[in-house]
């Protein structure tokens, strides 16, 4: 029997939900976000994280809480290549899309390369199981990562070109724009992605959508929400798509662009340029709580 909720939520996770700060999500948050799941809203977690960081950060502290009885969350990992699903009896096995990983002997290079040159600001993350990570220690001051991070992103790529794994670019892979692209170095504010240009948040929005059409729902619109410019792939993909969309961008620094659906920030709600990241993402699950409320 196919339902038919109000909207569902595509979330990434560092930012709108995690402090890329502490790296951990405050408790309303987790608190909405099984307030929300319970009340029927279907939510999904779309993110470059590992299914590990997912389990420990979020689903963990979801348990701790409560999940109310039936409900069901997915989580896309790896901006696609793995994902998984839990309940409150804990989670499901991990799918992994091998075909998606980058080479075994490159991770090794580059779990040496950060050893031996980068520890002091950085560190290579193990949980991933498809993407190289490496990411900045908590402790390091943004300004002394960034530096770092910029001599470790040329670095990797001349790595990656020692092994002949094909052209690595900086820029965003737009998909069917240059097959001869097999991988890309892609820095965040706090890690670089060493990945496949066929993972992203368009490629998690799609799977997100095979999984809710699994569990017998379509959404009557999508809430996406993200910290970064890629996020909006997600909300890309959606829109082209034939899905209703609308984008929350809740570190807009960057600049919005334009859209043929309607983005969000802070200042929607009325609040400062100063609300950012899991801040923001707090007072939009605020707004949607209550909103649901009203209706009912």
């Amino acid at each position: 029997m196919e339902t038919t909720p109000a909207f569902a939520l595509l979330l990434d996770v560092d930012g709108p939900i995690a402090s890329p700060v502490t790296r951990t999500v405050q408790p309303e948050i987790i608190a909405l976000l099984g307030e929300l799941g319970a009340a029927g809203i279907p939510v999904v977690f779309n993110t470059g994280r590992s299914d590990e960081f997912i389990r420990e950060q979020v689903m963990e502290p979801m348990l701790e809480a409560g999940m109310p009885e039936g409900l069901l969350v997915h989580a896309i990992c790896e901006k696609g290549a793995t994902w998984f699903s839990f309940t409150g009896q804990g989670a499901g096995p991990v799918h992994v899309d091998e075909t998606l990983a980058v080479p075994r002997a490159y991770a090794d290079d580059i779990r040496d390369l950060v050893a031996r040159e980068y520890a002091e600001h950085m560190f290579f993350d193990e949980t991933k199981r498809a993407m190289v990570s490496v990411e900045q220690h908590i402790g390091v001051p943004s300004e002394a990562y960034r530096a770092e991070q910029e001599r470790f992103d040329a670095e990797a790529m001349a790595v990656m070109a020692r092994h002949d794994l094909g052209v690595v670019r900086l820029d965003h892979h737009v998909p069917g724009s240059d097959d001869a692209v097999d991988y890309r170095v892609d820095p965040t504010i706090i890690s670089t992605d060493i990945e496949s240009v066929r993972l992203g948040k368009d490629l998690g929005a799609s799977r997100a959508c095979e999984l809710l059409r699994r569990d017998g729902i379509v959404p009557a619109a999508w809430y996406t929400v993200g910290d970064s410019r890629t996020d909006y792939a997600m909300a890309d993909w959606l829109h082209h798509n034939d899905h209703v969309v609308t984008h929350v961008d809740v570190r807009p620094a960057d600049g919005v662009p334009t859209k043929p659906y309607e983005v969000l920030t802070a200042a929607y709600l009325g609040l400062e340029d100063d609300v950012i990241h899991d801040d923001a993402g707090l007072a939009f699950l605020r707004r949607w709580r209550d909103a649901l409320a009203l209706a009912d």
